[in-house]
């Protein structure tokens, strides 16, 4: 029983499926094999690093793919996008920002719009835009979002935006979430922290080991990590990642961290670099506790969709 619906229709693919563009993880041979699958690959552009971004387009081949932006970043560098729309994406998603003055340019190019939203106000306002797919992101998932929960925001913007697909984000990692997202009225998932458990994804080994061994709450929603990096993001997004030894030791004394950032950043740095993650932080979601093993993409496609259809067909929903 395939699912066919408007997103499919929409973004022409063959299942609900989106890979969500994380930052640096999101890449070339990320974005391709989930595309190949029968989904929709976005690359990660997170806050637009065009020499990054040319090599992760090139590495994806002849795939059809997209690309996501941070849209507050992106707006200090407005000229990446051009970059990406003359590669002719199959989407754009912006995220964290107000998308009007990009939302013209892209839809022109002939991609679609996705625009992720973290509140009812900001579907209202990404539809106004002309958004053609809505991604409601609930506080579950891994990375910046806001405090509303998936199970409370998805229905909203449901309701508020009818002439739009929406897609579900936060949380889902496996086909009953995808079923689930869809007896809410979402018409497809966009997952993170599962795909960044994959063999393609670009992120350390032993960032994904860690994705695989954590339990339920064993996720943190904060600023210790983007004060660390001393990057400062617009209230009132903050990040979700796995908690470990330095998240434990900060929290709660965020004050004290932003004072001493100009010293603490380099070690956090260093240790990112020699992947230390007791130190630098596992941008995942809470879906985490469910993710069991680090498989290729197109697997993961192909179960979330085989499990979905299991759970839509049988009487009630149960299986």
């Amino acid at each position: 029983m395939p699912i066919r619906n408007r997103l499919t229709t929409c973004l022409g693919i063959e299942h609900p499926v989106l890979l969500a563009p994380m930052d640096l993880v999101a890449g070339g041979r990320l974005a391709a094999a989930v595309s190949l699958a029968g989904g929709l690959g976005l690359l990660g552009g997170g806050y637009g690093e065009g020499g990054w971004i040319e090599r992760e387009w090139q590495r994806a081949g002849n795939a059809r793919i997209g690309c996501g932006f941070i849209t507050w970043s992106l707006a200090r560098n407005p000229a990446l996008l051009d970059g990406v729309l003359a590669r002719r994406p199959a989407a754009v998603m912006l995220s964290f920002g107000d998308p009007r003055p990009f939302a013209a340019a892209i839809r022109a190019s002939g991609a679609r719009l996705v625009c992720q939203v973290q509140t009812l106000a900001q579907a209202q306002e990404a539809a106004a835009a002309g958004a053609d797919v809505i991604v409601a992101q609930g506080t579950e998932a891994g990375g910046h979002g806001q405090a509303v929960p998936l199970m409370a925001l998805l229905p909203q913007v449901v309701r508020a935006c009818p002439a739009i697909p929406v897609v579900a984000a936060g949380g889902i990692a496996d086909g009953r979430g995808l079923a689930a997202a869809m007896m809410l009225g979402a018409e497809g998932v966009l997952m993170g922290t599962r795909f960044y458990a994959s063999a393609e994804a670009e992120g350390h080994p032993e960032a994904k080991r860690r994705i695989v061994a954590a339990g339920a709450g064993e996720t943190v929603r904060s600023v210790v990590f983007d004060l660390s990096r001393r990057i400062t993001w617009p209230e009132p997004y903050t990040g979700r990642v796995l908690r470990n030894r330095h998240a434990e030791r900060w929290l709660g004394r965020e004050a004290e961290l932003a004072a001493q950032a100009e010293h603490v950043a380099p070690a956090y740095a260093e240790a990112r670099a020699r992947g230390d993650f007791d130190i630098a932080a596992v941008i995942a979601g809470e879906s985490a506790a469910l993710i069991e093993d680090i498989a290729p993409a197109a697997e993961i496609v192909a179960r979330v969709m085989a499990e979905a259809e299991a759970v839509l067909r049988a009487p009630r929903g149960l299986v």
